[in-house]
């Protein structure tokens, strides 16, 4: 999982995501002495499970993992941890290279890190710690980097794929193939319906899909950030090659060819070509039994199918939702519409950001309306 797809949220876990703390550490309680009422029966656990993304449930459980290792190696007790110590854990975090990256965790991390420690503290039971010494940390690595002009000072964010981006990567792409054909419905419907990979992912057909009376289709899709459905009605594209509607059909017609006529819209494949091949690790099965993708092979077939084109940037699934915003204000798309298209609440920061970000670099740039306007007045 990238840094820039977790959320950070302060959400409270239940016991049985919380890290396993082996016998010589101090082990969680579940229950305060003073207070009989404070216990969650297994379906309420379950239920409070199901609220909370899998990423983002199964990021803090590997960061309290982490920081329960960490306690164990220098004689601190994780839970419930002192205020102290998750100030020095988050200290050495910034100062210490990853084995992975050769380089220390960001700063998004680390906050991400310390809503982590807190959420866990409140799953078993205990007043999260002060972290105040901790939040002052990362606001001076923060300072810091940006004083080095350390890339590392900016979040992360994925390159927007619009439509000239989409046009050159799909050029590229063999869609007479099943695989051509997914990967081509992948990122037009992704732009189209401006998804994130993750509600890209779930889709099926024809159970998400309903035919309009112009040829068009209806994508009911579920915004998981807001958790709510909402329909999204796209019509045929006049450029053929750009038209997701064309794409999806084709993708279904063709799988359809192949025996799979229901069910997940994207498939999983192997080199040769063949659906949805049985994966195993050390001798079990592992992924979907139905053989539907995960995100992180939505945003493989992105970042494969643009960096081939040779483009600079940072492709991944969330760069077809970019892309839409990016296309739709070259269009002059209200941004009010822009955002209820892409299942934005009214008034979003993170749309506004990605508006400020095409506006500044396009006609809409107010030193190039200024110079425009000045030329007018000229004539």
């Amino acid at each position: 999982m990238s840094e820039h797809d977790l959320e950070v949220v302060d959400a409270e876990l239940v016991d049985d995501h919380l890290p396993a703390l082996r016998e010589d550490r101090t082990p969680a309680v579940t229950t305060p002495d003073d207070d009989p009422d404070a216990w969650l029966s297994p379906e309420a656990q379950e239920d409070v499970k199901a609220g909370i993304a899998d990423g983002t449930r199964d990021g803090y459980k590997g960061d309290m993992d982490r920081f329960a290792d960490w306690c164990a190696t220098v004689g601190r007790r994780p839970m419930p941890a002192a205020p102290q110590t998750v100030t020095e854990y988050l200290s050495h975090l910034k100062r210490t290279p990853r084995p992975r990256t050769g380089r220390p965790y960001g700063p998004n991390s680390l906050h991400r890190i310390i809503a982590s420690i807190r959420s866990a503290h409140r799953a078993a039971g205990h007043q999260p710690p002060d972290t105040m010494g901790a939040r002052k940390v990362v606001v001076g690595y923060e300072k810091e980097l940006a004083e080095r002009k350390d890339p590392a000072a900016k979040p992360l964010k994925a390159s927007p794929a619009d439509r000239d981006v989409l046009r050159i990567a799909l050029g590229e792409l063999d869609r007479t193939t099943l695989a051509g054909k997914r990967d081509a419905a992948l990122m037009l419907l992704g732009h189209a319906i401006a998804s994130r990979g993750s509600e890209l992912v779930p889709l099926d057909w024809p159970a998400s899909f309903t035919e309009l009376p112009d040829a068009g289709l209806r994508v009911a899709v579920y915004r998981k950030k807001r958790k709510l459905w909402q329909d999204v009605d796209m019509t045929l594209d006049p450029e053929p090659d750009l038209c997701a509607v064309r794409a999806v059909r084709a993708l279904v017609a063709a799988l359809a060819d192949n025996g799979h006529t229901e069910g997940a819209l994207f498939l999983r494949m192997d080199r040769w070509g063949y659906l949805a091949p049985p994966m195993q690790r050390r001798g079990k099965p592992i992924g979907d039994p139905d053989g539907r993708m995960t995100i992180e092979a939505a945003s493989d077939i992105v970042q494969r199918s643009i960096e081939r084109t040779g483009l600079p940037g940072r492709w991944r699934s969330h760069s077809t939702r970019r892309g839409f915003v990016k296309s739709a204000r070259k269009a002059k798309v209200d941004m009010v519409r822009i955002g209820r298209h892409g299942g934005w609440m009214d008034g979003s920061k993170a749309l506004v950001g990605y508006v400020d970000e095409e506006d500044a670099a396009g006609e809409m740039n107010p030193l190039t309306q200024i110079g425009r306007a000045a030329v007018e007045d000229d004539e």
